[in-house]
C-alpha cells in the first residue's frame, strides 16, 4: 500500500501550495542538525523537503530524539514500515513534545508529517522543543525561551499604585480642541 495519493487538483491543490510556500529550508536543515546533534544519529541533515520528509516520516528519529532529551520517554519505537505503526511512532513523539512543554498551538498531527500535508507544522513544532530542550541539558536551537519573572508586591504597594494617575492616558496641559479643523471644511 502506498501512502502517495493522487497529485491534488484545484482548491486542494492551491490550498496545498500556499502550506508548502510556508515551509522554510533553512529552518527545516536547522531542525535536522539540532536532531543529529542531540541524538546522535547519522541523518542527512538536507532542509529540502523530500529529505525532511524522508528523514522524519516513519516517526522513528522524532521517538530517539524525545529519548535522548529524557531517556524512557517514549517506551516502545516501532521499526516496522507499516503505516499504522509510523504512525503510532509520530503519536507518540507528539505526546512527548506536549510532556515537554510544547504548546498544542505549535504541534502538529500525525498526517501532516505521514501523508506530507504540512511539513511546515512539523518544523514549528520541532523548532519549538527544541527551545525547550535547554530545561533537561541539551543543547536548544532557535531563540532562548524567556524565564518567568513573577513579582511579589505588598497590599501596601498594590493600594500605593491605586492612587497614581496614570500618564499613560496622556495629558492635555488644559488645552482644548477649539480652533482645530481636520481636512477641508464643509463648503454649503
Amino acid at each position: 500500500m502506498s501512502t502517495h495519493r493522487a497529485p491534488k487538483s484545484g482548491f486542494a491543490a492551491e490550498a496545498q501550495r500556499k502550506i508548502n510556500s510556508k515551509y522554510s529550508e533553512e529552518l527545516a536543515a536547522e531542525c535536522l542538525e539540532w536532531i543529529k546533534e542531540v541524538t546522535g544519529e547519522p541523518i542527512n541533515t538536507s532542509g529540502d523537503m523530500d529529505n525532511f520528509f524522508e528523514v522524519l516520516k516513519d516517526g522513528t528519529v522524532l521517538c530517539t530524539l524525545a529519548n535522548a532529551i529524557e531517556a524512557g520517554t517514549v517506551k516502545k519505537v516501532n521499526t516496522s514500515k507499516m503505516a499504522f505503526k509510523c504512525m503510532e511512532n509520530i503519536s507518540a513523539f507528539l505526546e512527548a513534545a506536549k510532556k515537554f512543554g510544547v504548546p498544542p498551538q505549535e504541534t502538529f498531527q500525525s498526517v501532516d508529517l505521514w501523508e506530507r500535508q504540512n511539513l511546515n507544522s512539523v518544523v514549528i513544532c520541532v523548532q519549538s522543543l527544541g527551545r525547550k530542550a535547554g530545561k533537561y541539558g541539551k543543547p536548544s536551537i532557535g531563540p532562548k525561551e524567556a524565564d518567568k519573572n513573577e513579582r511579589q508586591f505588598s497590599d501596601e504597594q498594590l493600594r500605593a499604585g491605586q492612587t497614581v494617575i496614570s500618564l499613560q492616558y496622556g495629558s492635555n496641559k488644559g488645552a482644548t480642541q477649539s480652533g482645530i479643523n481636520f481636512g477641508n471644511t464643509r463648503h454649503m
